[in-house]
């Protein structure tokens, strides 16, 4: 169940923030969708945006999924009220899932990477996760050149018509 990505004509939410390094830094094999918990001056600074996933990852601790270094600005106007900037924020995602994740993670030697935050259509505050396992540097070059050749090729079919 891929979550909606920024290019699907579809797609009625908001994209808050994108992980543009995950697909470079790993072969994503799957992606699912989960809710994120947040406090309320969390989700008003969320709506203005500023957010970044970059550095984040997902991981579990006691039977329970948290996304551990997600920056999310405080909101200037909570006040006191405000919260921490990296807080690990727990994700919503039933037993099974977590179990499975969990699986993978020892085993296959994978990783969980957010590949995007966004708002759905009702408004809730979703994180699209990303199974990934880590790339070489030769794989990273193969893919930047396979990508190249791509772009080079659908250069010169235009310009031939």
């Amino acid at each position: 169940m891929a979550a909606p990505r920024k290019k699907d004509k579809d797609f009625k939410g908001k994209v808050i923030a994108v992980n543009r390094k995950a697909r470079h830094e790993y072969f994503i094999t799957d992606t699912l969708e989960a809710g994120i918990m947040l406090e309320g001056s969390e989700v008003k600074s969320l709506r203005g945006g500023e957010t970044t996933v970059g550095d984040s990852y997902a991981e579990i601790v006691e039977g329970e999924m948290f996304l551990v270094n997600a920056y999310i600005p405080q909101y200037k106007q909570a006040g006191q009220f405000n919260h921490e900037t990296k807080r690990p924020r727990k994700l919503l995602l039933h037993k099974k899932q977590i179990e499975r994740l969990g699986g993978l993670i020892k085993r296959g030697g994978m990783t969980i990477v957010p590949l995007q935050l966004y708002f759905n259509e009702k408004g809730r505050a979703k994180v699209e996760l990303g199974i990934a396992k880590g790339k070489k540097l030769h794989d990273k070059r193969q893919t930047e050149k396979s990508r190249d050749w791509n772009r080079q090729k659908a250069r010169l079919m235009r310009e031939k018509g």
